[in-house]
């Protein structure tokens, strides 16, 4: 903090006699020889807590000071401001109106900021103080790093006036609107910075008075400085010509899918477009081959579950499957055991909705319900080929369970994916669907539950004790906590002030024995077979989530959110 004014922070120091005199000069002399702010060694030490310090630094300067920050930052304000002033005077707009605007300072000591911004904004200019490095994550986050950012490109674009609302534009229109340089340089920007910031997802959404865009990073959506309303068409249109989608067609969804290259590597995105009262609403799913972790080792799997899996693909027959909600990672743990045996010496095929990544030596097919080939037909076809191992990408009805079976007995190994809560329910759901128990009984090998929880940042860990609420929650007394810590992320720029960074599986491994196929024969309900699992070991989906916490790895709240 204030690397450029630690004289300014020492004088401030010695008059408030924050720090003794014979020790602020030590600790000067020690900013001195490592280059370490000031304030910052001050921080570290804990002689004052850092938000301490910076409110008796607004105080002194007299700065409102503001302990947190809003959650959202008004669009208008930050349209005011173009990105290189903001990144140069460090400033973050929170309110703006015709004469006036309010602005968080990151450098509170430049008392030359004020008139310079009142010249350049032509607005009277209300300067509030609050955590530099909070407030610098925003600026970076609203207007980027780079020379020219996504509020520089909408000032272009906004003095270009690409577009104007309540008007129809003919298919030539929205072609050459789509063909805009700084339309083209916006889409490819957002882009961009998604795939930088590991988004898994971008989503296009118009409203009635606004168009917003946000990301999703490790399963939470964050939102982006809106550009103004009047772009959406142009910017949706821009998407939909990379898709190579019908752009005149805004009446039914459409799915397409855009290739690009990206700092030299190339990044899939799939494109789904939906009809709303406001316009066309996109999402943009980013399928980036050199972000996923396809190898299994990776996947941050208990050993027992990682060489049980090991041992399933491994196997000449049998059904696999793996259960979970939408994007919990089955696929990429299917991908990453057919990695496991995709050697020269096996023939592999996968049916897909859609393909998701492209794998070496694996024929992957796409189905199409369109064309008439959906799983079952795909399933069919696929015995005719002589496959060894078989992944059908999802067993949605009767006749995709019951090809799939039939593959599993005539010696092929079925590798699928199923909706279901826990890995005992994948056997009720087939069962409903109308397979006979008996079939499920002597074909299923293993059933493998996950989910994905976020990791808490390694940058900003603290330990902590959780209230009673929580461990009653978890299903632990506090006697038996004994001297296991509890970890929660503080928040940090490194990972936008979230608290968490990436994300980790917890996983539920049934291995059916024959305790347990007897139970499928029987039509024992869910809760008999599952309790069954558990007197053979296996471990819960909320008991591998304690494991997760115990170990550091995530927190009571995500582990409570998913299980």
């Amino acid at each position: 903090m204030f690397q450029s004014h630690s004289q300014a922070i020492y004088e401030f120091l010695r008059e408030q006699r924050l720090v003794p005199p014979g020790q602020l000069d030590e600790l000067n002399e020690e900013h001195k020889a490592t280059g370490k702010p000031l304030a910052d060694v001050v921080v570290d030490l804990g002689i004052i807590d850092k938000g301490e310090l910076l409110r008796r630094i607004a105080e002194h300067l007299g700065y409102d000071y503001l302990h947190d920050l809003p959650a959202t930052f008004d669009g208008d304000a930050i349209a005011a401001v173009n990105g290189k002033l903001a990144r140069d005077y460090g400033v973050m707009p929170l309110r703006a109106d015709e004469q006036n605007i309010d602005l968080l300072v990151t450098d509170p000591f430049n008392t030359q900021a004020v008139d310079d911004l009142t010249f350049a904004l032509d607005r009277n200019v209300r300067l509030y103080f609050a955590d530099p490095d909070k407030v610098d994550v925003q600026i970076k986050q609203h207007y980027g790093e780079d020379e020219e950012t996504i509020e520089d490109l909408l000032q272009e674009i906004g003095s270009g006036k690409v577009a104007t609302e309540n008007r129809e534009y003919s298919d030539r229109d929205l072609e050459s609107m789509a063909e805009q340089t700084p339309i083209i340089k916006f889409v490819n920007l957002v882009i961009g910075q998604a795939i930088r910031d590991k988004a898994s997802d971008i989503h296009f959404e118009p409203f009635e008075h606004e168009f917003k865009i946000r990301y999703r990073i490790d399963g939470a959506l964050y939102e982006m400085a809106p550009p103004p309303k009047t772009l959406a068409l142009p910017i949706i249109s821009r998407i939909k010509v990379l898709a190579s989608l019908n752009i005149a067609e805004r009446r039914i969804p459409q799915d397409g899918r855009i290739k690009i290259n990206l700092g030299g590597r190339a990044v899939d995105l799939r494109v789904s477009t939906l009809p709303t009262q406001f316009g066309e609403s996109v999402v943009l799913r980013v399928l980036d081959q050199a972000a996923v972790q396809l190898d299994i080792t990776q996947l941050g799997m208990p050993e027992d579950v990682f060489n049980g899996i090991h041992e399933i693909v491994r196997r000449p027959n049998g059904i696999f499957i793996v259960t979970g909600p939408t994007g919990s990672g089955k696929t990429t743990t299917l991908y990453s055991g057919l990695r496991l045996i995709n050697t020269i010496d096996l023939k592999l095929l996968t049916a897909e909705d859609p393909v998701e990544y492209e794998i070496e030596g694996i024929m992957q097919v796409p189905v199409n319900p369109l064309v008439g080939l959906t799983f079952a037909s795909a399933l069919r076809s696929f015995l005719r080929q002589d496959p060894d191992v078989i992944m059908v990408g999802e067993i949605r009805d009767l006749e995709t369970a019951q090809i799939a079976i039939q593959a599993s007995l005539t010696g092929h190994l079925v590798l699928s994916t199923l909706h279901t809560n826990d890995s005992a329910g994948a056997v009720t759901r087939l069962i409903d669907m109308g397979v006979e128990p008996f079939l499920i009984a002597s074909t299923l090998e293993a059933v493998l539950a996950q989910r994905l929880v976020r990791r808490v940042c390694t940058q900003c860990k603290s330990s902590y004790l959780p209230p009673q609420d929580m461990l009653d929650q978890l299903g632990i007394a506090r006697e038996n906590v004994g001297s296991r810590q509890f970890f929660f992320g503080r928040g940090c720029p490194v990972c936008n002030q979230s608290g968490y960074r990436g994300r980790l599986g917890i996983y539920e491994w049934l291995r059916v024995s024959e305790a347990v196929r007897d139970l499928i024969t029987s039509r024992s309900p869910t809760l008999v077979i599952r309790q069954k699992a558990i007197e053979q070991g296996m471990r819960t989906l909320r008991d591998d989530g304690l494991r997760a916490i115990f170990d550091g790895l995530t927190s009571i709240e995500e582990v409570i959110k998913y299980t």
